[in-house]
């Protein structure tokens, strides 16, 4: 099975206008895009380029901001944060999640995705991420910290503040790693309940990887885990019942695309592409990649459980959603209810199913006090690839901090 996890965490950060307009004003029109090769017309302005965030180690993040049209101003300001560790959110949050444009075949030209009432920051983070970089090995690694210990830090620096500069809301996250220890119960649970591992096996990772770590497993844990693999099968863990990405196949319009990554690839090394997005301004001649394989083997700062963090957040008042794709066998509802469950929260409306589509329920919701957990039917770890009109009603209903709709409602 795949060892990188593009989890989809998301910040949703507030900012003042006014502020933030000013902070960014000197750059704006240096990183604003004119028009990206093969893109259709769009009526609201885009940035991107680097945010130097540590000149002494010479490390830079690159950012792609898409903003609302001027008439849909002020907007609120969403921070898009990908997992992996090592993955890119250019790769996946904008171009086969909530971004604006989706890539043709062959990185030929871009059509457009359904927008939301926005302004989204994607962010490569941390440096070694997509184009983002560092020029040493050396300094603080803070800036590969994630949603949940973001949030953290945010809501921690703007206590005592009566107007800080980030008026933070809340944060939702998706197909998240989120406690070790439930997350493994509950992963080798779902392989046994979906068929995709034998009895055998299911009690194999049982007896092996329940105190492991899910980013420095042991070598009992990666024996269990090659046991399973050909039981499992040539298929997408992410996606359990989608087909494999075939570059033999014909891409069907309307259909959905196994073959998204390779996509991005193309597209994102072509010359013209980066030249009119302002990345690898110094023409390093190395490949673009969607993950950073170096970045995960090496990566060191993984806390075993951000159970602790959300129950802070939850004392805060901060808006938090958990949503689950129910076909993701890497990080699988079953895992991410199992977390929930841990943090013994009383429930405040309970299961119920979705229907943002017309007779066809389009998953499932339960609000707890403090926490909103949404389920989407038929969606695999990435959501708004697999269900993007599920994924933007989810987006837009988090956003106003309204309930999700439910039992053939569409409001």
């Amino acid at each position: 099975m795949a060892r990188s996890f593009p989890v989809t965490p998301v910040l949703l950060a507030v900012l003042l206008a006014s502020a933030w307009r000013a902070a960014a004003a000197s750059s704006m029109a240096a990183d604003r895009i004119d028009r990206l090769p093969g893109q259709p017309a769009v009526d609201f302005p885009m940035y991107s380029g680097y945010v130097t965030v540590d000149e002494v180690a010479g490390r830079a993040l690159f950012y792609w901001l898409q903003e609302v049209p001027p008439e849909a101003q002020p907007a609120p300001l969403v921070l898009w944060l990908n997992g992996g560790p090592g993955c890119s959110s250019v790769a996946y949050g904008a171009s086969e999640e909530l971004g604006a444009f989706r890539i043709r075949p062959y990185g030929a030209t871009l059509f457009l995705n359904e927008t939301t009432t926005a302004n989204i920051l994607f962010l490569d983070s941390p440096a070694g991420v997509g184009f983002s970089y560092t020029n040493t090995t050396s300094g603080d690694n803070r800036t590969g910290h994630y949603t949940s210990q973001l949030s953290q830090l945010v809501h921690r620096n703007n206590i005592g503040i009566a107007k800080p500069i980030i008026n933070f809301k809340g944060f939702m996250v998706g197909n998240a790693v989120t406690n070790d220890h439930t997350d493994y119960a509950s992963m080798f649970e779902s392989w046994w309940n979906h068929g995709l591992i034998s009895d055998a096996t299911y009690q194999l990772l049982r007896a092996t990887c329940l105190n492991d770590s899910l980013m420095h497993p042991s070598p009992a844990y990666n024996a269990s885990q090659n046991a399973a693999a050909p039981e499992q099968g040539d298929i997408d863990v992410y996606s359990i019942y989608t087909p494999l990405c075939n570059q033999t196949s014909a891409w069907m319009k309307g259909s959905y695309d196994p073959c998204t990554e390779s996509h991005s690839t193309v597209y994102y090394n072509r010359p013209d592409v980066q030249r009119a997005r302002h990345a690898n301004v110094t023409g390093i001649n190395y490949t673009w990649v969607t993950c950073s394989d170096p970045l995960y083997d090496h990566w060191g700062d993984s806390p075993r459980s951000m159970l602790p963090i959300y129950k802070e957040l939850i004392a805060a008042g901060l808006r938090i959603w958990v949503f689950s794709g129910d076909t993701d066998a890497v990080i699988p509802l079953t895992s991410t209810r199992y977390s929930i469950d841990a943090l013994g929260l009383p429930t405040a409306t309970s299961w119920s199913r979705g229907s943002p589509l017309v007779k066809i329920v389009g998953g499932w919701s339960q609000v707890y006090k403090g926490l909103t957990l949404v389920t989407i039917r038929g969606a695999g770890h990435e959501v708004p690839l697999h269900r993007p009109r599920q994924a933007f009603i989810l987006f837009q209903h988090f956003l106003q901090g309204k309930a999700m709709p439910k039992n053939g409602t569409t409001s």
